[in-house]
């Protein structure tokens, strides 16, 4: 961040206390993070995104009748090396692992074969996940190493990824200056993530990992009584990153389509998913209001931008 002042104190800050303090996130600073079992984070160095030592116990959590081995592997599938994959494409194969769990084949103590799914996230009852939000983190790819603004973890996955700018600055620079930045030298960071939050404080838009500058979108309400929050990110933070709302929108409101430019990932704007929220949809009678680029999950179904 080249403007410490205007940056930290007043955007970062803030936004920092309303995780805190509205949404109920834990916050950590790792700006001096320490390494190994005992440090800040349980990271074993830079270069780790997925935050093991908060993955394993909350996969323990929803899968108590599971024995360790299979917990072990399921850590092993959502952690392993893909970089052989396109990057939409990794970020399609993690979502999916995190949406419907982690199917593993191992022995039990009988000696017999079995095979089961590894649950990732509780999604009936999003408060009992893990949230954590991380600020000042350093992250290192196969060359350079960056520093993260705020980074949304749950139950260890890094999720929400927000890119801070000082007020002054025009929010475009965030997107063309940092945004792909990150993506070239440290894109195994995005292989987890599901949203992604570009912010000045007064303009804020919100996009996925394949969306070009101007498919980032605003979010200009938190509920469908139209409530707004003081400034621009305020609105977004309260209105994505309560957790039942950013549960819900991993879980039924994120598509992959494949377009004439490859695998895309599409996220909803924010009258979709409000309108989507305000009346319960079955399959049937969602099925005229559906336009191209459409999630479905169970009965819910959830127009999304069409333009990736």
């Amino acid at each position: 961040m080249s403007n410490i002042f205007s940056e930290d104190s007043l955007i970062e800050q803030p936004a920092i206390r309303l995780f805190k303090d509205v949404l109920e996130w834990q916050t950590v600073n790792c700006y001096d993070e320490t390494f190994g079992a005992n440090g800040t984070l349980g990271r074993e160095h830079r270069g780790e995104v997925v935050l093991v030592s908060r993955l394993r116990p909350a996969l323990e959590k929803l899968n108590p009748a599971l024995p360790a081995v299979a917990i072990e592997l399921a850590i092993a599938e959502v952690t392993r090396e893909r970089a052989t994959l396109l990057p939409v494409a990794a970020n399609q194969d993690v979502h999916k692992l995190i949406k419907d769990g982690v199917k593993v084949k191992f022995k039990d103590e009988q000696g017999q074969n079995r095979e089961e799914t590894v649950r990732v996230m509780e999604w009936e009852h999003p408060k009992q996940n893990d949230f954590l939000l991380v600020s000042q983190l350093w992250v290192t790819g196969n060359i350079y190493t960056r520093r993260t603004d705020l980074l949304g973890f749950v139950n260890g996955l890094p999720l929400v990824f927000i890119e801070l700018k000082a007020s002054h600055k025009q929010l475009a620079h965030a997107y063309r200056d940092n945004l792909r930045d990150y993506k070239e030298t440290i894109p195994h960071l995005f292989w987890y993530n599901a949203l992604i939050i570009l912010s000045n404080g007064s303009f804020t838009r919100l996009g996925s990992l394949s969306a070009e500058w101007e498919h980032f979108n605003e979010w200009k309400r938190i509920n469908s009584e139209g409530e707004r929050g003081v400034i621009s990110l305020d609105t977004v933070l309260r209105g994505v990153c309560e957790k039942s709302r950013l549960l819900d929108i991993v879980e039924n409101f994120i598509l992959y389509t494949e377009t004439k430019d490859g695998l895309q990932k599409l996220a909803p704007m924010n009258h979709q998913y409000i309108s989507a929220s305000i009346i319960p949809l079955t399959p049937l009678k969602t099925s005229a209001r559906i336009k191209v680029g459409s999630a479905s999950s169970g009965t819910r179904k959830a127009a999304v931008n069409p333009t990736p």
